[in-house]
């Protein structure tokens, strides 16, 4: 069994794929303070839960949270015995990354591209609603082009709520319409409205700049919610990410 381990900053998903499939995907809030006992504890119980051993051969793990990396590996060694596989933009995974230095691309973004190139056709683009939300765009020839990152829906509504006197903190809906009949309403139609508007916008300025009609994908936590919303969005990919993983790792043990 492979553990796929996704480190945002926000959340880390935990998947357990085996026999061509995920058996279990879990999402845990992420906390650099966390001990690796702590997730161990946390994930057993879940494995448990679900009647699944926790028979992993192999764990890979992509991570922008630098700090988190050292607990990544205390918990493969102490747990599982293992030695985990760190995937960056410069392991080798067969795909051009056109980006200044491309060290600088997270290695989230280069996963996504992966699994993207492995259900589509290029030109892509990925839309992942994280903390941040970034565009990864896979050009016609199926190169790591680049792309945009924006505020994450959350980071605009905290700043929203804390930036403000009067404003509250809202839950993440859709308005039934633009025109807000109260304070929440109006929230809810600039953020959730006002965000699917720039999807949009970025999508279009973006595909207009690939050759061939680009296909949007959408991955992330938030992104169910957009996929009514915001119009180019065609395809949704809940574990992109780690399909992308666990691509990069055979990638990454074929070269060894």
């Amino acid at each position: 069994m492979l553990l796929a381990i996704d480190v945002g900053n926000t959340q880390t998903v935990y998947g357990f794929w085996s026999r061509g499939a995920w058996r279990l995907t879990l999402r845990r809030e992420t906390h650099v303070e966390e001990t690796e006992d702590e997730i161990a504890a946390w994930l057993w119980a879940c494995l448990r839960a679900k009647a699944l051993e926790p028979a992993v051969t192999s764990i890979v793990c992509a991570s922008v949270v630098p700090a988190m990396e050292r607990t990544v590996t205390l918990l493969a060694a102490k747990w599982f015995k293992l030695e985990p596989t760190f995937v960056t933009a410069s392991s080798p995974l067969g795909i051009q990354v056109c980006y200044e230095p491309p060290s600088a691309v997270g290695a989230d973004r280069i996963c996504n591209a992966l699994g993207a190139l492995a259900k589509y056709k290029p030109p892509i683009i990925v839309v992942d609603f994280g903390t941040a939300t970034t565009f990864d765009v896979i050009d016609a020839d199926g190169h790591y082009a680049g792309g945009a990152i924006l505020p994450g829906l959350m980071i605009s509504a905290r700043a929203l709520a804390t930036s403000t006197a009067k404003l509250p903190s809202i839950a993440y809906k859709a308005p039934e319409r633009a025109i807000g009949r109260n304070t929440v309403e109006s929230i809810q139609s600039g953020l959730m409205l006002g965000y699917a508007g720039a999807i949009d916008s970025l999508a279009a300025r973006i595909g207009g700049e690939l050759k061939g009609d680009a296909t949007v994908i959408a991955t992330g936590g938030l992104s169910e919610m957009f996929m009514g919303l915001a119009k180019s969005i065609q395809h949704l990919e809940p574990d992109l990410t780690l399909d992308g993983l666990r691509m990069a790792h055979q990638k990454i043990t074929k070269k060894k």
